[in-house]
């Protein structure tokens, strides 16, 4: 399982893009899946970090990928941070 940290939106698009196809998949493939036409899913696929938080989840869930949020690191962390317990 390799990690893949977005620092820029251009990178979700591309991400989810290269997913996909390492999936097999393709546009038409990813519309079926989110019950859209294929110009949409073009379009949310070209511009990924303007969907809403719901679409994006269900797009990660249609290419096989899921969402992670961690801590970042830097170079003068040296010891773990506790996680947030009461939300």
């Amino acid at each position: 399982m390799s990690d893949y940290p977005i620092r820029t939106e251009q990178q979700v698009s591309l991400l989810l893009k290269s997913f996909r196809q390492a999936r097999g998949m393709t546009q038409a493939d990813l519309a079926r899946a989110l019950g859209v036409t294929q110009q949409t899913a073009s379009a949310l696929e070209r511009n990924a970090s303007s969907a809403s938080v719901s679409r994006l989840m269900r797009m990660l869930s249609a290419v096989g990928v899921e969402l992670v949020l961690r801590d970042k690191q830097t170079a003068s962390d040296t010891a773990a941070k506790p996680a947030p317990t009461d939300w």
